[in-house]
């Protein structure tokens, strides 16, 4: 079973229905012991860096989802400020993040006729070949964005995807069990249908 995990912030209902039509199992949860026999978490995120991490802190669940994904290995994707939420903070805030993953977060640079947020289709480029998330993605691969602050790993190495928006910028991040991605794959049609498909089926 996939725990969508539910802070009462994210598009939860549509990350569901996507892995529903994937036939995967998977359950909005804030219970602990579902948490815990999961097989997979899903930590989705909308709105301001601070408010996700005071809401997922106020569950009481963050010891238990560090145990899970950092001591048992769990496999976690983080969508949106879910991903952002992997690092050690955003520009966009005062509150933590988790630091599961080595990265900042910053705000897209000033730079003439560069609109922000970046909100819209655009595609990606994979970083991390072979990565099983990236597994049948091409040039033409697109996903579904709205932010204005992005993912900045101080290792490169983490990097799964790439998109080009006036800068080039992290849009998939990947270290061991821990993937996290700046798009809304619910929101891309076959796209992010495919890449849910990736996560469901793993390595």
């Amino acid at each position: 079973m996939i725990a969508i995990i539910d802070y009462e912030i994210g598009n939860l209902a549509a990350v569901a229905n996507m892995l529903h039509r994937l036939g995967a199992s998977c359950e909005i949860t804030g219970d602990a012991e579902k948490i815990e026999l999961a097989d997979k978490i899903i930590l989705p995120g909308n709105g301001a860096f601070d408010a996700c991490m005071r809401n997922l802190r106020a569950t009481g669940l963050v010891p238990l989802l560090e145990r899970r994904v950092i001591s048992n290995h769990v496999p976690l994707l983080g969508i949106c400020v879910g991903a952002q939420m992997l690092g050690s903070g955003s520009a966009e805030g005062q509150e933590a993040g988790l630091g599961w993953v080595d990265m900042s977060v910053k705000r897209f640079p000033e730079l003439p006729d560069l609109r922000v947020p970046h909100m819209g289709w655009n595609r990606v480029a994979v970083r991390a070949a072979g990565h099983p998330l990236a597994r049948g993605m091409d040039f033409d691969t697109r996903f579904y964005y709205v932010h204005s602050y992005y993912m900045a790993p101080a290792n490169p190495e983490d990097i799964l995807f790439t998109t080009d928006y006036g800068i080039t910028f992290a849009s998939g991040v990947a270290r061991a069990n821990i993937v996290g991605v700046q798009f809304h794959p619910e929101k891309s049609h076959r796209f992010g249908k495919h890449l849910l498909g990736n996560f469901v089926k793993g390595p």
